[in-house]
């Protein structure tokens, strides 16, 4: 058997055409193989690196989510803690009041109804050991209350006004309860009075977090409190208990690991919510996450396995054609040398033309892998996520060895005006908008770059470029790409241009200049073509808007002058044009009059206009202005109606204060004290809401009140002047007087006369 290979093999490599099939085939298996090995390990470490990332990003926004549910049901709590109702409720002796237990349980009800967070509310008294709900309504015992086995967490707040924790609910109370309740803390005068419980709806609460938004990867997610305890879960497939306490035991001390567990690799990450101190983990199995890469490379080397069988069928169909020298010999009977070196060159040639088609289709992958992974490296750098040069360096080398010693320039393209652009076009529109705006750049600048447009985020797409010698002809391109885009797309941009590098450690300096220059759009406008070098060496003068100057702008919205606002902020949009100040301190100089238009508070933050100032280094200066303007004249007219209808409570809130002190011997500055401002202020809104002093009503409410026990009380003058206020009769018997033009003892006779006449 032996013997008869090595004859084989001696007449099989005797032949030229078969040596040259054998050698080809032979050397396109090892390629092929080798892509193959060197493909899949390359795509499994891009894919493990990639997706830690937005692992721990979807964590962070459904953390995030979840955190804003549970402030906006804390801030329901204290807007209850709040209430001059419940705070009736707390301080009274008499807590069965009918209209003081309706009040509140419609003020829950109307809360429970606007919020789908919320399952039902209760309130407790620590004093008097009563609950008033929604919708058990009131209880005046915890014997009686079905859901009452929470109230030990009095004990647990310390010096915390808030609590969150899972708790197990009673029987009874199945459908009115929930396993996730926020507590927080009533405060009156400073001393622990109640307890505000707010169960929360279970679904709704962790919606963020729901496996239907789990990716196609075997993942888990689950939620975890201060004591390692359950508090939500979701998976789209099996995780054992033992993988799971691993993952938590392994994450303690970081916030993303690599876990091996009974031989299979899990990606385990983190985060910590500072609101709830809650731990947000994920697990993600890392077959699921490699499936695909294993595909390829079973492909691949499918592939080059084929190859090697086809390279051996044409050895076996050239041989048996030798060993047939009759059919041969009538073949080259029929053809000369010529025809028959073509047609054993055409068997060669189809052969090497499918196995490169493979080795054509493996590259395309190893090159999307390679697109993928370097433009995530430009997006490293830009956001400071990568900041060692040694790294840049070897980074730069494994994408674009070609490139290494070629000098670059970095351009960084920008929407104008993002946020009206933002506004005028479908949010779905967005993403298809910057990749048409991407495909047009690349492909007018084709000739210079390298690699596609990066998307940056927001408006900004970058590219790095390689001019070559004429700089002039890659301006004019960049004119070209500015007209077309606005041609073709209807909107406009600008395109800020850093100086040319010829060291590709200056790859982040070259970002930050085309960045820089592209902020001068605030002076230059839209469609602009900004280099660099324009830029630096422009004079700058110092700029004169100071804290004064902010000042006046409040005190005129304040004030309602609309005339004045708008002369200030026409002479800070001139102070920052005329002195062309560094970028950075124009946008802080702007985002500080929006503050002072709005000013700020932790609602107005969230505000639609305010986010127009996360938008200002994409517009013009004199835009800015106009929408400035804009807003101050919406502000001063929302500030007139606000201080109409505050004035307004402000107003009754003394008069509530007059009625129930009526038997005190308070004066104004008890009742002004009660509502927390000044005595002149208190005074000008009461005049100016019920046209009178505060004295003059306060002394007209007692002596109406004085009348009322005249009339219907046998009591002495001295006792009904002490219940009115007075605690001298003769002041009482003066203002009696003044007020009724007749002193109390007469008024008493007159009107007894007429009601017994009557």
């Amino acid at each position: 058997m032996i013997k008869f290979f090595r004859k084989w093999l001696k007449f099989t490599l005797v032949k030229t055409e078969t040596r040259l099939v054998l050698f080809l085939t032979i050397a396109v298996f090892f390629i092929i193989l080798g892509v193959s090995i060197t493909s899949y390990h390359t795509s499994k470490s891009v894919l493990q690196e990639q997706v830690s990332e937005p692992q721990q990003q979807m964590l962070q926004i459904s953390m995030d989510f979840i955190d804003d549910y549970i402030n906006e049901s804390d801030n329901i709590a204290i807007k209850i803690a709040l209430n001059s109702n419940v705070y009736q409720f707390l301080t009274s002796d008499v807590q069965n009041s009918y209209n003081n237990i309706t009040a509140i349980y419609q003020l829950l009800s109307t809360l429970i109804n606007n919020s789908p967070y919320i399952k039902s509310i209760y309130i407790y008294d620590l004093q008097h050991d009563s609950f008033v709900s929604m919708p058990q309504g009131y209880s005046s015992s915890k014997t009686t209350f079905i859901d009452s086995e929470w109230i030990d967490v009095a004990d647990e707040f310390g010096d915390e006004m808030m609590l969150i924790k899972k708790r197990v609910i009673p029987e009874g109370a199945k459908y009115r309860g929930s396993e996730i309740t926020l507590f927080r803390k009533i405060m009156i005068q400073g001393e622990f009075k109640g307890i505000v419980a707010m169960n929360l709806v279970h679904e709704e609460l962790f919606s963020p977090i729901d496996s239907s938004k789990i990716s196609n990867l075997n993942s888990m997610r689950f939620i975890l409190d201060q004591n390692n305890e359950f508090l939500y879960s979701t998976s789209n497939r099996y995780f054992e208990p033992e993988s799971i306490e691993r993952a938590i035991a392994e994450l303690n001390e970081k916030n993303l690991g690599d876990i091996t567990y009974q031989d299979k690799k899990l990606l385990a990450s983190q985060v910590l919510s500072p609101l709830t101190g809650w731990k947000y983990v994920s697990i993600v199995s890392q077959e699921s996450l490699l499936e695909k890469s294993k595909r390829v490379g079973n492909v691949v080397f499918f592939v080059s396995v084929l190859a090697l069988l086809i390279g051996g069928m044409t050895i076996f169909y050239i041989n048996m054609v030798a060993f047939r020298p009759i059919r041969r010999m009538k073949q080259l009977f029929k053809m000369g040398e010529q025809d028959k070196s073509r047609q054993d060159l055409v068997h060669l040639e189809g052969l090497a033309v499918e196995l490169l088609m493979d080795y054509a289709k493996l590259n395309q992958v190893i090159r999307k892998v390679k697109t993928e992974a370097s433009s995530k490296f430009f997006h490293d750098i830009y956001h400071e996520n990568i900041t060692d040069q040694e790294e840049i360096c070897e980074k730069w080398s494994g994408y674009f060895r070609e490139l290494s010693n070629k000098p670059l320039i970095v351009a960084m393209i920008s929407i104008d005006h993002f946020y009206d652009w933002s506004i005028s076009n479908p949010k779905s529109d967005h993403s298809l908008l910057k990749f048409a705006l991407a495909n047009i750049i690349s492909e007018i600048l084709a000739e210079y770059s390298h690699n596609e447009c990066v998307d940056l985020g927001k408006d900004k797409l970058a590219i790095v470029l390689h001019p070559g010698e004429d700089i002039s002809k890659l301006m004019s391109t960049f004119e070209e790409a500015l007209s077309t885009v606005q041609k073709v797309l209807k909107f406009s941009v600008s395109i800020g241009i850093s100086k040319q590098k010829t060291d590709i450690r200056k790859l982040r300096e070259a970002i930050v200049e085309a960045d820089t220059a592209l902020s001068n759009r605030l002076y230059k406008g839209y469609g602009s073509l900004l280099n660099i070098e324009d830029f630096t060496e422009k004079p700058i003068r110092n700029i004169s808007v100071k804290d004064p100057i902010l000042d006046q702008l409040t005190e005129a919205i304040d004030t309602g002058d609309k005339e004045l606002s708008q002369k200030l902020i026409d002479y800070i949009i001139s102070e920052i044009q005329e002195s062309h100040c560094e970028n950075k301190l124009a946008f802080t100089i702007l985002r500080r009059v929006g503050e002072s238009i709005h000013q700020i508070s932790e609602e107005s933050k969230k505000d639609e206009e305010m986010v127009f100032f996360e938008h200002l280094h994409t517009i013009h200066l004199h835009d800015i202005a106009e929408v400035l303007k804009q807003q101050t004249n919406k502000q001063i007219e929302a500030l007139k109606i606000s201080k109409k209808g505050k004035d307004s409570i402000l107003s009754q809130h003394m008069i509530d204060y007059m009625k129930k002190h009526l038997d005190e011997p308070i004066g104004i500055a008890e009742i002004v004290d009660s509502i927390g401002i000044s005595v002149s202020l208190a005074s000008s809104l009461f005049k100016k809401e019920k046209n009178e002093t505060i004295y003059g009503y306060f002394t007209n409410l007692r002596m109406e009140h004085a009348a009322e026990l005249l009339l219907n009380t046998n009591e002495k003058i001295s006792d009904i002047a002490s219940r009115v206020g007075y605690q001298h009769e003769n002041s009482f018997i003066r203002a009696f007087r003044k007020y009724k033009n007749i002193t109390p003892g007469k008024y008493r006779d007159v009107l007894k006369k007429r009601k017994d006449i009557m």
